[in-house]
């Protein structure tokens, strides 16, 4: 047994495995990956193996992408059969609903460059006779698809890595991991101790065992997912069968090539009512190739789906029943990234679809160990995207259940899930009353107020973007924009930087300058190495050395890691979220409602902030917005803000004033051109792509700024008006220029107060204002106008009252 490396992994699964060969390929080499059990015997051994490339994300889709493409590689380098199988996928589509999915997919596949054709019924039938298909309204062809033999892909990237130097200790537990002072020091196994600064939690559904090992909660939740294989059947080409998808029906299958079970079919679902492994506690997966006995009462309604999709197994049995663990986490999503013990990495929670982005997540870690940033943006799969909370068991099992639960649901924007919830409330909460809910990072938020019976009509957008909606929507952002809007926005997370060397700290972490007088806000971004912008915030002075900074409800966690990965020790970063309220009031009649309640004068300059007392309660008022109308951001610790909601409105509503959501706060803020950050803009995209450049400050050297400086960017974000107004975009949608796609959306919505669809996307810099384009929506392509932005108030008279 080695006594120390540069890297240990611990699970030798298709990830573990997977991260060693891209870690050795990155020259990475002195690299050991330690199992309990022989590779793949924990839970990678009994996956099904599917592989659809089309995913929920782009980036997911392109980690998968990239997956696929890794196959001829590792037969080349190793001469063994990685197992793939590139038999092609079709996903099927039963009902209006599931047609509209399937719809907006293909849009999607067209952005990702996927090769995706849609079948009727007929075509669907001359191609698989096989399937029933009278209730088949629609199907989607991928002939990208197809299936993974896990064995034969772990041994072919356990033959890579070795080739290139990485060693493997199998029977080997990992029974402690030492940390010192917040850092990996090494890793404690059966046969003893290895000396090391970075660790891979690998574990698949053992993962939370190892993250307590290190005393690191990690959200993944071992739920049983169980799939059979048939007996065989009268079908000569079942092997050769593409991977079929029948969500409707909680189904999917393929052919089985199992020397044991061959000529059948694979069977799998979701059921609606899952459970997890272990209640109990124990450390999982202790047992080598572990199952669960069958439940095949559970397993009824997708065997039963199955018989109807394929007739000839009404006459089949059910030869091998596979009951094993999948780690799930709270929202469906991966778990990659480096934890808050520095050196302490995750790669888990692979929610069924782990084997198919195996070779994504092995690139993805190696180049975030080596290089600091990966090449494709996970930020929506960074661990560090859920808050304290994550580590309640009862929590995140709650969460994950429900993720199972609804694997195959159609999942339609905005649309608010319940499980967990509530959990972090503003103190106004009491004052929502019938308010429509939804929640971000945990946190309750009013997404809308009840409708009033004098509000105007409002018409109801087509298609998708009309199913979770309200007029109340339309009469916020009318009141917002005729008197003032009441924004409860305490979900901001607020972290406060402290020390000597803070305004240095910042000045280098910040694009834009901070080193400004107290009480001076900077609207900036924190930039990668590559200039890719990592965070979108505002860093309020509030003393010669101390800063707050405001940034976006789910990621705070994130930003704080950020930050603090490159602070010197003489800096202190907190995270003071739950100790402050806000309350933003936004609108031509803000100094009116606000002027009875000040002791002394209000500072109105704008991104500006000063303390002042409105009424009886201390605030820190500053003069931002994100919805272009005039009014300040108001800071109070928390026991004083139901006070202050209560003063508001007392002295707003004569004003007009109305409380608003986060859905008018959406409407405005396209119609400003505010960006959003992990949509508008991500860490693969800089301030000058973005339209940002006026929030950088080239006179001085950043983090980011050398490759800023040497970027030309050949690609811009462009706001984009659609012709029809009833037609509004959702993101992801395909944007194309003289029937080429050039692009895709990454937010839109309609704007109440210019009464348009708009949209933003990322088009070629030669594309340009007034010129046409066409936007795919749900299968049409729908006309559209490249236009400058921003569409309200273009000279921003209005913000500054």
């Amino acid at each position: 047994m080695r006594t120390d490396a540069r890297v240990v992994i611990v699970g030798g699964g298709v990830a573990g495995c997977s991260i060693a060969y891209h870690l050795a390929r990155l020259g990475w080499t002195d690299v050991l990956v330690v199992e309990q059990h022989e590779l793949t015997d924990g839970t990678t051994w009994h996956s099904a193996g599917f592989v659809g490339q089309l995913r929920s994300t782009i980036s997911q889709t392109r980690m998968i992408m990239y997956s696929s493409g890794l196959y001829a590689e590792l037969a080349d380098r190793t001469g063994l059969d990685p197992g793939w199988r590139g038999v092609g996928g079709v996903r099927l589509a039963t009902t209006p609903e599931r047609v509209e999915e399937l719809l907006r997919q293909a849009s999607s596949a067209t952005t990702y460059g996927l090769e995706l054709e849609l079948l009727s019924p007929t075509s669907l039938a001359d191609r698989l006779p096989m399937l029933e298909v009278a209730d088949v309204r629609l199907a989607g062809w991928l002939p990208g698809d197809g299936y993974l033999r896990p064995a034969q892909l772990t041994g072919a990237l356990a033959a890579g890595a070795r080739a290139l130097g990485v060693t493997f200790a199998t029977g080997t537990a990992v029974t402690g991991i030492e940390v010192v002072d917040g850092r990996v020091r090494g890793v404690h196994t059966s046969q003893g101790r290895v000396a090391t600064e970075i660790v891979v939690n690998a574990a698949g559904a053992a993962a939370g065992h190892i993250g307590g090992l290190a005393g690191v909660p990690i959200p993944v939740v071992p739920i049983k997912h169980q799939y059979v294989v048939s007996s065989p059947l009268p079908l000569s080409d079942v092997p050769a069968l593409p991977t079929v998808r029948d969500p409707d029906h909680i189904v999917y299958f393929r052919g089985s090539d199992d020397p044991d079970t061959p000529d059948g079919l694979l069977i799998g679902g979701y059921i609606r009512t899952p459970s997890v492994c272990w209640p109990e506690s124990g450390p999982p997966l202790a047992s080598p190739r572990a199952l669960f006995p069958p439940e095949l009462d559970l397993f009824a309604e997708s065997w039963a789906a199955g018989q109807h999709r394929v007739p000839s197994l009404r006459t089949a049995s059910i030869a091998r029943v596979v009951n094993g663990a999948e780690a799930f986490t709270p929202d469906g999503e991966f778990l990659l990234g480096e934890t808050a013990v520095r050196g302490f990495w995750v790669a888990a929670g692979f929610c069924v679809h782990g084997l198919a982005a195996a070779g994504g997540v092995g690139k993805v870690l190696a180049e975030w160990i080596v290089d600091g940033q990966p090449e494709y943006d996970v930020s929506h799969m960074d661990i560090r995207r859920f808050g304290p909370h994550a580590a309640s068991r009862s929590w995140a099992t709650a969460k994950a259940l429900d993720a199972y639960s609804r694997y195959y649901d159609v999942v339609y924007p905005h649309t608010e899930w319940t499980a967990g919830r509530p959990l972090r409330r503003s103190a106004v909460w009491p004052r929502t009353g019938e308010a429509a809910l939804g929640e971000k990072a945990g946190w309750e938020r009013v997404n809308w107020f009840a409708p009033r019976p004098d509000d105007p009509a409002a018409t109801r957008p087509a298609g998708w973007a009309g199913r979770t909606w309200s007029p109340a929507i339309a009469a916020e952002c009318r009141a917002t924009a005729e008197a003032a809007g009441l924004f409860d926005q305490s979900s901001f997370a607020k972290l406060d930087v402290r020390g000597a060397d803070a305004a240095k700290f910042l000045q280098w972490m910040c694009a834009n300058d901070i080193d400004r007088p107290v009480g001076g806000v900077a609207y900036t971004q924190l930039l990668n190495a590559r200039a890719g912008i990592e965070a979108d915030l505002t860093v309020t002075r509030l003393a010669e050395d101390h800063f707050r900074v405001v940034t976006s409800t789910a990621s705070g966690v994130r930003d704080a890691a950020w930050l603090r990965r490159h602070a010197p020790d003489e800096v202190r970063i907190d995270d003071v979220t739950g100790a402050y309220g806000c309350l933003c009031l936004w609108g031509p009649a803000a100094r009116e409602i606000v002027a009875p309640l000040v002791d002394g004068e209000l500072d109105a300059r704008f991104m500006r902030a000063s303390r002042v007392t409105l009424g009886p309660v201390p605030v820190l008022a500053q003069r931002v917005t994100f919805v272009g109308e005039f009014g300040w951001e108001l800071y109070a610790s928390t026991e004083y803000m139901l006070t202050l909601w209560d003063l508001l409105v007392e002295t707003g509503t004569p004003h007009g004033m109305r409380p608003a959501g986060y859905r008018a706060i959406e409407s405005m803020r396209l119609e400003k051109g505010y960006r959003v950050w992990g949509s508008d803009i991500t860490p693969e995209t800089t301030p000058d792509e973005a339209g940002l450049s006026f929030a950088v400050r080239n006179d001085k050297d950043f983090l980011g700024s050398e490759a800023l400086r040497a970027a030309t960017p050949e690609r811009r974000l462009r706001c984009l008006v659609m012709d029809d107004p009833s037609q509004v975009c959702l993101g992801t949608e395909p944007v194309r220029v003289k029937g080429k796609p050039v692009g895709r959306v990454t937010s839109g919505g309609y704007g109440h107060r210019v009464e348009a669809s708009i949209a933003y996307a990322y088009l070629p810099t030669t594309v340009n204002e007034g010129e046409r384009v066409e936007v795919g929506i749900f299968g049409d392509w729908q006309q559209a106008t490249v236009t400058q932005d921003p569409l309200y108030d273009p000279k921003n008279t209005r913000i500054r009252g």
